[in-house]
């Protein structure tokens, strides 16, 4: 059996089609005026460092592990540009947030092993609990601009009784993160109403990336259960 390839370089060049790919479906879903070429710039940031960062030993296959670090890399590029509309901007982060919980989800499991039936049940929820913490954090409570923009009867728009929820577990939400450590309170806040990436997060609080991303995830997990038990689960 042929050996894992270890060499940076050998991984970057086999993983180019994967950047393009990524970049390019990302590209199909932002406004026409900005670059390819610019999100194809940024994915081969985030390919360098998941080629500097690999572990074979970990058993996983370098293209999966690459998969989020690339599309991490376009994301937190795309949110230092500036010409987004709040609209635009609030989807770009929760896409940029939710894809740092995914990777750490992914990364995790490299090491956990198989699941059983009941255990794939438990991380379904656990994670899709996850993801709605990030949406709800990335939703900044600017309704008024948003429901200006967009016509009464436009269907897309939530029921007035489903905003009034939305608004109130939001407010729910806010008071939890302000009773979280300091740490975590810091970290969540940099990363959701400061616009920082959970890198520049982690330098902000002295800590490396990798622990920020375990923070993160587990500060997610513990403000997804507290909403729960405050019976705004769903």
């Amino acid at each position: 059996m042929t050996a894992p390839c270890r060499n940076p370089q050998e991984l970057i060049e086999q993983c180019q089609g994967l950047v393009r790919s990524l970049a390019s479906k990302i590209h199909s879903k932002l406004p026409p005026y900005i670059e390819l070429e610019d999100l194809i710039a940024y994915g081969q940031v985030g390919l360098a460092e998941a080629a500097r960062d690999f572990d074979p030993a970990r058993g996983s296959q370098f293209s999966t592990y690459a998969y989020y670090r690339i599309r991490g890399a376009i994301y937190d590029g795309l949110s230092k540009m500036t010409w987004f509309s709040r609209a635009q901007y609030k989807r770009l982060r929760y896409e940029q947030m939710a894809n740092e919980v995914l990777r750490a989800e992914g990364e995790e499991g490299e090491t956990s092993g198989k699941r059983g039936t009941e255990a794939e049940m438990r991380w379904f929820r656990d994670i899709s609990r996850n993801l709605a913490v990030v949406y709800l954090a990335t939703q900044k409570e600017d309704d008024e601009d948003h429901t200006a923009a967009v016509p009464p009867a436009d269907s897309s728009m939530p029921a007035p009784s489903s905003a009034a929820i939305d608004r109130e577990i939001s407010q729910k939400l806010h008071e939890l993160i302000d009773a979280l450590p300091p740490e975590a309170g810091t970290l969540i806040r940099a990363t959701y109403f400061e616009g920082l990436t959970l890198q520049e997060a982690g330098q902000k609080l002295g800590i490396s990336k990798s622990w920020a991303s375990r923070l993160h995830a587990k500060t997610l997990q513990r403000l997804g259960r507290s909403l729960r038990l405050l019976g705004a689960a769903s």
